[in-house]
């Protein structure tokens, strides 16, 4: 397994499609967190998020498999286009769009490795995640959808502009309207990470 850590998603790839389920499994464990995090950012549910992920899983395996996988770029960004629109499918099937909300739920910090800390070091790394993140659930659906992916998906803003079906130049502008915002709010309420 340490030497399918050190190689490509492009190699792994192709030794999973030549039967190598060790490196499937490499490919998943280096985006996992990546993945998860966006989804659950998008849908706001551990669960609904566990869910849509072992579907992003199934149609990744089902796709290399089938040979329809076209090695166009890179492979996290691909992953990242089946789980936001699988995010988005189910949003169509229930009718509804994602609720703006405050949530008091920690769940995506279980997703992040600390190194170990002192108590007070992780009680305060977890009230500044928690206030960026309630922050964010304040924000136009559009501008968090952007923060998200660049941030926590780590994913260009060509690749975002994709993604969300609109220009560059939207995808640039909503993200310096969402840190606008971020800053405005922060200042409004007196918020200091």
């Amino acid at each position: 397994m340490t030497l399918l850590r050190k190689k490509t998603d492009h190699e792994l790839i192709h030794q999973f499609k030549d039967g190598d389920l060790y490196a499937l499994e490499a490919l998943i464990v280096r985006h996992k967190d990546k993945l998860y995090t966006s989804i659950l950012f998008l849908v706001k549910d551990k669960y609904l998020a566990e869910d849509i992920f072992q579907d992003v899983l199934i149609k990744i395996i089902d796709t290399i498999r089938g040979g329809r996988y076209t090695e166009e770029g890179k492979f996290l960004p691909w992953a990242m286009r089946i789980a936001h629109n699988l995010c988005v499918d189910h949003f169509r099937k229930v009718k509804r769009t994602p609720a703006i909300k405050t949530s008091d739920d920690r769940d995506i910090f279980e997703v992040i490795h600390f190194t170990e800390e002192g108590a007070d070091t992780k009680m305060m790394k977890r009230q500044s995640h928690d206030r960026v993140r309630q922050m964010l659930d304040l924000l136009p659906e559009d501008q968090r959808e952007v923060i998200i992916l660049r941030h926590y998906a780590d994913l260009s803003f060509k690749e975002i502009a994709a993604l969300t079906n609109c220009s560059i130049n939207t995808a640039l502008g909503r993200m310096r309207y969402g840190l606008i915002n971020l800053r405005k709010m922060m200042t409004e309420k007196k918020i200091a990470l």
